[in-house]
């Protein structure tokens, strides 16, 4: 015998946003207290997206991180709009980040990108910055 569905599938569904309360990590004390939500958790969303290297981890999806490795050697030429290209991607993954924007690169280091840009939330706009070694 098949099990039935009984028109379960055919109801409409909401969705519903979960809440970005998290743990707040001190990064110059290196211990992680109390809480952070909304604007303060997107901040640290950001930094843990932006410093996870994508397909390392088997704890994280496929969808989380980004890739950076395979930007050594690299020319710049390459590396600059790879990188926007790939901030964007990995960061508009979650559904809080609505856009990324505004990107500005500083290869006045050697063998290092930094690159500035905005990260637009739907609790507010987040200013960001990633430095790659090339």
């Amino acid at each position: 015998m098949i099990p039935g569905i009984n028109g379960f599938l055919t109801e409409d569904f909401e969705i519903e946003l979960q809440p970005s309360k998290t743990h707040k990590m001190q990064l110059e004390k290196q211990f992680i207290n109390g809480y952070a939500d909304e604007l303060e958790a997107m901040k640290q969303e950001s930094y843990k997206i932006l410093n996870t290297e994508r397909y390392q981890y088997i704890i994280y999806s496929w969808n989380y991180g980004i890739e950076t490795i395979d930007l050594f050697g690299e020319p710049v030429t390459y590396v600059c709009p790879e990188l926007e290209r790939r901030i964007t991607e990995a960061l508009t993954q979650d559904e809080r980040i609505i856009s990324v924007d505004g990107f500005s690169f500083d290869v006045s280091k050697k063998r290092k990108v930094q690159v500035t840009f905005t990260a637009h939330t739907i609790f507010g706009d987040i200013n960001l910055e990633k430095v790659v070694n090339i």
